[in-house]
């Protein structure tokens, strides 16, 4: 294991080992126990009791944050010309067609989320092994293939996030920043965390919610307490 500084000792002695901490308590204590210099990320992981290989318990969707991430999103909408105006007007970053699909080919992916419509899909259908293990392929479920484009670009922007479950059954989201108050970290993990109780599958046996953590890009993970939230 890689020597922890200082800092990072400091920051681990703050935090109970074996200790289960209500989700209030973490939201504080991830603002205390964050060290960097620079904004850190702070994300959430939560291990749900799901095979992830069996499609029928697959967990997979969308959430709004309160607060958004406090990312800035990069937003490429690849559409045809008669959307242009309204994909730019509703705030994307990149806007075009062919010349971006030329762009993606040769190996640019400095974007975090492509919204398309459907009589484009089948264009991006070859760029699927670049796009694909990057998270960037449209999909009609998270909203990013649509007509409605404008709406789409406006909820990216403002806070909205879509997650999978991974395949050792983690679900890791990002939801914020550690200058957020602890209040906007405990509302935007709320949402999430709700939004997976909802969602999950009548063929998941046993505890759905085993464990959930969370940390901030520099900071050691900090228990929760599944049951309480």
């Amino acid at each position: 294991m890689a020597k922890l500084t200082k800092k990072q000792k400091e920051a681990a002695s703050k935090i109970e080992k074996n200790k289960l901490y209500s989700l209030k308590d973490a939201s504080a204590l991830i603002k205390e126990v964050s060290s960097a210099k620079f904004d850190e990320s702070v994300d959430i992981a939560v291990r749900l009791g799901v095979d992830p290989r069996k499609a029928n318990q697959m967990v997979r969707g969308v959430v709004t944050l309160p607060h958004g991430t406090g990312k800035d999103v990069r937003v490429l909408a690849l559409v045809t010309p008669d959307k242009e105006a309204e994909a730019k007007a509703a705030g994307a970053d990149h806007v075009g067609l062919d010349d971006y699909l030329q762009k993606i080919k040769d190996g640019w992916t400095d974007i975090d989320v492509i919204i398309t419509m459907p009589s484009v899909m089948g264009k991006l259908g070859p760029l699927g092994r670049i796009l694909g293990p990057r998270g960037l392929m449209p999909n009609p479920k998270t909203g990013t293939v649509t007509m409605d484009v404008a709406k789409a670009v406006q909820e990216v922007k403002s806070g909205k996030i879509d997650f999978k479950v991974d395949k050792t059954g983690i679900v890791h989201a990002g939801i914020g920043k550690v200058s957020f108050g602890a209040d906007q970290i405990t509302e935007n993990a709320a949402e999430i965390i709700q939004t997976l109780i909802k969602l999950k599958p009548t063929a998941a046996k046993g505890t759905y919610i085993k464990s959930i953590h969370i940390s901030s890009t520099m900071s050691p993970a900090i228990a929760l307490d599944p049951k309480a939230v």
